[in-house]
């Protein structure tokens, strides 16, 4: 998938992200989560801006419920 570093990434993008992890994986949430904070934020949730990682644990939020 294509980083548009340019602006806020959207909750969908996280979501389709997320899920094409566990998807390939073949994992559960928990560690596709793991997984997707490092390859996109480098462990650091200030590499993509605030509003783009508060959207991140809005789509972990909505792959849980």
């Amino acid at each position: 998938m294509v980083l548009n570093r340019g602006g806020a990434l959207t909750k969908d993008y996280f979501v389709a992200y997320l899920k094409l992890i566990m998807n390939t994986k073949e994992c559960p949430i928990v560690e596709a989560k793991e997984i997707a904070f490092q390859r996109l934020f480098r462990g650091n949730r200030n590499t993509l801006g605030l509003e783009s990682y508060e959207r991140f644990l809005l789509a972990i939020d909505s792959l849980t419920n």
